[in-house]
C-alpha cells in the first residue's frame, strides 16, 4: 500500500507539472496580445463585446493571464492565481462566448472551458510537488520536523538529568541522589525553631552543635 501511495502521488505531481505548464503557456499567449495590442485596444476589442467596465476588465485580463500563466509555469501561489484565471474564464464564457455553442470555430466557450475547468482543478487540488509551492512546503515541513526533534530531544534530556545539591550542613539523615525521572527526592528537613519568644542559652548551644556537625548535649532537666 505504500509503494502504491508513493507512485500515485508521483504521477499526481508529474502530471500537475505537464498541465501547469501547458495551461500557464496559453494564459500569457493570450495575455502577452493583448499587451501587445495595448490597453486600449484591449479596452476598445471589450466595449464592441458588450463587456461592462471594459478598461477595467481588459486591465484585470492581461494583467491576471500574463503574470498568472507565469506563475502557474512556475508553481508559485497556485491557487490563489487559479481563482483569479477563473474568475476571468467566468467572465469570458459569461459576457463573450457563452451564447455561441461549444466549438471555438463559432466563437464558443470551448476554450475559455478548458481552462476555466483547469483553473478549477488546480484551485481545489494545487499544482503538486514540482514547483515552487511544493519545494517552499517541503523547506518549512523540515524545519518544522527539526524544530519539534529539537524539542523532544531537549525535553528528553531534562527528563533525564537530575541536580542534586548538597545538603543542609549539620542535617541528619542520609539523602538520596534521583537517577530517574520515577524516583522520588528525600529532602532533609532543617530543625525547627519556635515560633515565638526568646531562645536560651541551652537552645543556642544545640544550634552551635548542629552547625559544627556535632551531636547536641542532652540538656539536664530543670530542677524543681
Amino acid at each position: 500500500m505504500g509503494g502504491e501511495s508513493t507512485m500515485r502521488r508521483v504521477l499526481f505531481d508529474v502530471a500537475g507539472l505537464i498541465a501547469r505548464i501547458a495551461t500557464g503557456v496559453i494564459f500569457v499567449a493570450h495575455g502577452w496580445q493583448k499587451w501587445q495590442s495595448g490597453l486600449g485596444a484591449s479596452a476598445q476589442g471589450f466595449r464592441e463585446m458588450g463587456i461592462p467596465m471594459s478598461e477595467l476588465a481588459a486591465g484585470f485580463s492581461t494583467v491576471v493571464e500574463t503574470v498568472g500563466g507565469i506563475f502557474l509555469i512556475l508553481g508559485l501561489l497556485v491557487r490563489p492565481v487559479a481563482l483569479l484565471l477563473l474568475i476571468d474564464m467566468i467572465g469570458a464564457i459569461a459576457f463573450v462566448h457563452g451564447g455561441k455553442g461549444v466549438l471555438s470555430q463559432a466563437g464558443g466557450w470551448e476554450l475559455p472551458g478548458a481552462l476555466g475547468a483547469l483553473s478549477l482543478l488546480f484551485l481545489a487540488l494545487g499544482g503538486g510537488r514540482l514547483g515552487l509551492d511544493g519545494i517552499f512546503r517541503a523547506v518549512s515541513r523540515r524545519r518544522a520536523d527539526r524544530r519539534a526533534a529539537e524539542a523532544e530531544l531537549a525535553a528528553h534530556t531534562a527528563g533525564r538529568t537530575t541536580v542534586a545539591g548538597p545538603p543542609p550542613e549539620g542535617a541528619g539523615g542520609p539523602t538520596t541522589t534521583t537517577r530517574g525521572i520515577d524516583e522520588t527526592h528525600e529532602v532533609p528537613r532543617e530543625p525547627s525553631t519556635p515560633r515565638s519568644g526568646r531562645l536560651n542559652d541551652e537552645d543556642m548551644r544545640d544550634i552551635d552543635a548542629l552547625v559544627s556537625d556535632e551531636p547536641p548535649q542532652h540538656r539536664e532537666p530543670p530542677n524543681h
